[in-house]
C-alpha cells in the first residue's frame, strides 16, 4: 500500500523531488497527495501520472486535509525549522533537504522537537544513500589504505551571476535579520562536506573538535563563494574540503581518503571509487544508491534503518555554525577574477587546481599560496 506525500516547495529543486516521487509513485511506493508551493503548480508543471494533487499555500491545513504520513520539505533554508516542527506536531515524517538549519540553534530546535514528537526525519544528503559509502568505510576498518591519514573534499563548479537572483535568500548569509547561510559549502557543495565527514566516521556533533575557514568571493554577493574549511575530528584525523562557483572547468566534485599506504577517491554524484594502493594496480568500482526517500518510506513500512537521521549531520551543522560566526566573506581583489563572455559567469583564475591541491594535500588556500587568500590571521578558528 502506497504511503500519502505533501510535498513542501515544487519548484526549483523540488522539481528534482516531483520527479522522484513520480518514479517512486509508479512502482507504488507513494502517492502525491499535496503540493504546497506560495503559487499554485500550472498543470504543465506536474509530471505526468502525477495526477491533480490538492494544492494549498498553507501547509498546516495541507497536512491536515490530506491526512499525509510523509511530507517532503523543500523550501528556503530559513523555513526548515518551523515547516518540520509543523509537521512533526501532526505526527507527520519527514524528508527535509540539506542545509537541514541555517544555524546550530536552528538545527537542535529542529531535531530535539522532531525526537520528542516521535516521527522520522531524513535529512536530504542523497550521496549518503550510496553504497559505497559503507563500502568505502569498510576498507578504511580493513586497513585497505593503512592508516587512515585525512580525507579531502573538492567542489569546481561553475554558477551564473543569475543563479544569485534565483530567490531573495540567494547568496545571502541574513534576510531580514534571519540567518540564511546560503554558501558554496553550505548549500550547493554541502554534500562533499557531509560526505567527507561521513567517510571517517565523523558524522555527529561531538565528533568535531575545531574548525578553520577560509571564505571569498568573486560575485557581488553577502556569502562566499570560493571557500574552504579544515575540520579537527574527535577521531584523530583532519578533514579539509575546498569549494568554488567560479572554476575555469567545471567538473564532478569528489571526497579523497588519503591513507598511509594508499588512497580512495569517491566521485559523491555518480557513485564511482577509485582505489589506488602500494604494490597494487588502480581498482575502479561503480555502486549502487538507495534513494533516501524510499529508505523512509521503507523505514515506516518495514523497519528499515534509516540512513541519514539528524544526528547523523549534526557534524555538519557545526561547519555551517563555524561557517556562520566566521567573518563575512571577503571579496576577491580587483583582476582575481574576470566575467566569462557568453556564460554571465564569473571565473577564478587557477582556482580549480587550488581546489584540487586543498583536497590533495589538507591545506587551506593560504597555506597553498593562493595570491587572493586571506592572511592566516583573518582566518576563522571555532573551537566546538
Amino acid at each position: 500500500m502506497s504511503v500519502d506525500i505533501v510535498l513542501a516547495g515544487a519548484r526549483g529543486h523540488g522539481r528534482w523531488h516531483l520527479d522522484n516521487i513520480r518514479r517512486l509513485q509508479d512502482k507504488g511506493v507513494v502517492r502525491l497527495a499535496g503540493v504546497c508551493e506560495l503559487t499554485p503548480l500550472t498543470e504543465e508543471e506536474i509530471p505526468e501520472g502525477l495526477g491533480t494533487p490538492e494544492q494549498s499555500a498553507d501547509f498546516g491545513s495541507l497536512l491536515d486535509s490530506t491526512g499525509a504520513r510523509v511530507a517532503v520539505i523543500c523550501t528556503p533554508i530559513p523555513t526548515h525549522t518551523d515547516l518540520a516542527l509543523e509537521a512533526a506536531r501532526r505526527g507527520v515524517h519527514l524528508l527535509l533537504e540539506k542545509p537541514p538549519a541555517p544555524s546550530y540553534a536552528e538545527f537542535r530546535r529542529m531535531a530535539d522537537g522532531v525526537a520528542e514528537a516521535g516521527v522520522a526525519c531524513q535529512i536530504g544528503f542523497q550521496s549518503l544513500g550510496s553504497h559505497a559509502v559503507p563500502a568505502i568505510r569498510r576498507m578504511i576498518a580493513d586497513g585497505t589504505i593503512g592508516e587512515l591519514v585525512g580525507i579531502g573534499g573538492a567542489g569546481a563548479w561553475a554558477r551564473p551571476e543569475s543563479y544569485y537572483r534565483r530567490a531573495p535568500w540567494a547568496g545571502k548569509r541574513r534576510l531580514n535579520g534571519v540567518d540564511v547561510i546560503d554558501g558554496a559549502l553550505t548549500n550547493p557543495l554541502a554534500h562533499a562536506v557531509a560526505t567527507a565527514l561521513a567517510l571517517g566516521g565523523s558524522s555527529r556533533a561531538e565528533d568535531v573538535t575545531d574548525v578553520e575557514t577560509e571564505l571569498l568571493r568573486a560575485n557581488d554577493i553577502e556569502s562566499d563563494d570560493t571557500s574552504c574549511v579544515r575540520v579537527a575530528t574527535a577521531q584523530g584525523h583532519r578533514v579539509t574540503v575546498a569549494a568554488t562557483l567560479c572554476a575555469e572547468h567545471p567538473d564532478e566534485p569528489y571526497v579523497v581518503v588519503h591513507g598511509s599506504s594508499g588512497r580512495i577517491t569517491f566521485w559523491y554524484k555518480q557513485d564511482r571509487v577509485l582505489l589506488q594502493r602500494a604494490d597494487h594496480g588502480p581498482q575502479e568500482s561503480e555502486y549502487g544508491r538507495t534513494d533516501l526517500l524510499e529508505n523512509l518510506v521503507a523505514h515506516l513500512t518495514d523497519g528499515d534503518e534509516l540512513l541519514v537521521t539528524p544526528e547523523l549531520t549534526g557534524a555538519f551543522m557545526k561547519v555551517v555554525e563555524a561557517i556562520r560566526l566566521a567573518p563575512d566573506p571577503a571579496p576577491l581583489p580587483e583582476g582575481a577574477w574576470h566575467l566569462l563572455p557568453g556564460e554571465q559567469r564569473r571565473v577564478v583564475p587557477g582556482v580549480d587546481g587550488l581546489v584540487e591541491a586543498a583536497a590533495d594535500t589538507l591545506a587551506l588556500y593560504s597555506e597553498l599560496g593562493a595570491p587572493w587568500a586571506l592572511p592566516h590571521g583573518l582566518r576563522k578558528e571555532v573551537s566546538t
